[in-house]
């Protein structure tokens, strides 16, 4: 079964994550199957980068997002409609 998961990277006190695809059982920084985007929760306010169509891809593919990365997603998805209103 598949995983859209943070994956920690960074140095020691000042985490990053990336947000990756995996296998459910396999390690937090084990192997992956693809990186779907970034997640900086250090900077003011926290970064997050994805890519959206990706997600979307493997949520219908059957990959089940963890719930930080869920709210993540909606967080990212409210924002670009938000862009998207400002821009029309």
């Amino acid at each position: 079964m598949l995983a859209i998961k943070l994956m920690r990277t960074g140095a020691k006190k000042s985490p990053s994550y990336r947000v990756v695809v995996k296998e459910k059982q396999s390690k937090r920084d084990g192997a992956y199957l693809e990186n779907l985007g970034i997640y900086n929760p250090t900077r003011n306010p926290a970064e997050i980068r994805l890519d959206m169509d990706r997600v979307r891809y493997w949520i219908e593919k059957g990959a089940q997002p963890t719930d930080t990365v869920n709210r993540l997603i909606k967080k990212t998805a409210k924002a670009s409609a938000s862009q998207a209103e400002a821009g029309a």
